[in-house]
């Protein structure tokens, strides 16, 4: 069952997870060229916080689905956790480069063996996962009347953006052409 406290909690997760995001965003343009190392760790640390709090609004939605859901439920639930795990993994990498490099001589996010493979983690790789969990969001949630129609709407419309910059991998790695693979417009954060 869930209950009135469950679903404040899942909902403040979101609001949390949102917020936190908000906040992050400015720390990636505050610099030219390289971030300082104290400006990647920080950015990571928030990472780390943010998906900790995403972890606890997904699983909160899948009880707030409840088993009428389904298979759409379990999706949702499973991409939520595969997302979350898959970009902590990618930040782990980019802060590594960070304290490999403390003069800031690199930047984590286009420099090293490893930001490339980095850059589909945060940009294809993440838009076709977060597609998946707002489908099966909007499927679930449908199934269970859990939603108004708007939220369910709204999920879907934003799994069609996400699934619109999946081809950005043909793009190349410049991160100036926002439809890069590591392009603004393609990465999710």
């Amino acid at each position: 069952m869930f209950t009135r406290t469950d679903r404040k909690l899942t909902g403040s997760r979101a609001l949390l997870t949102g917020a936190l995001s908000l906040v992050m965003i400015p720390l990636y343009f505050v610099h030219a060229g390289p971030p300082p190392a104290g400006n990647v760790l920080v950015r990571n640390l928030l990472t780390v916080v943010i998906f900790t709090a995403f972890l606890v609004f997904v699983t909160g939605t899948r009880r707030m689905l409840g088993p009428g859901a389904g298979l759409a439920g379990d999706i949702a639930a499973v991409s939520g956790v595969v997302y979350a795990a898959m970009t902590l993994v990618a930040a782990s990498l980019e802060a590594g480069v960070a304290l490999q490099y403390p003069d800031g001589s690199r930047d984590p996010t286009v420099d090293g063996p490893l930001a490339n493979g980095m850059a589909l983690l945060h940009g294809p790789i993440a838009r076709i996962l977060i597609a998946a969990f707002l489908v099966a969001l909007a499927v679930g949630a449908h199934r269970t009347a859990t939603l108004p129609r708007w939220a369910r709407t709204g999920s879907v419309l934003l799994a069609v953006v996400n699934l619109a910059f999946v081809p950005s991998l043909f793009n190349g790695m410049d991160p100036a052409n926002f439809y890069a693979a590591n392009g603004w417009g393609s990465t999710d954060r």
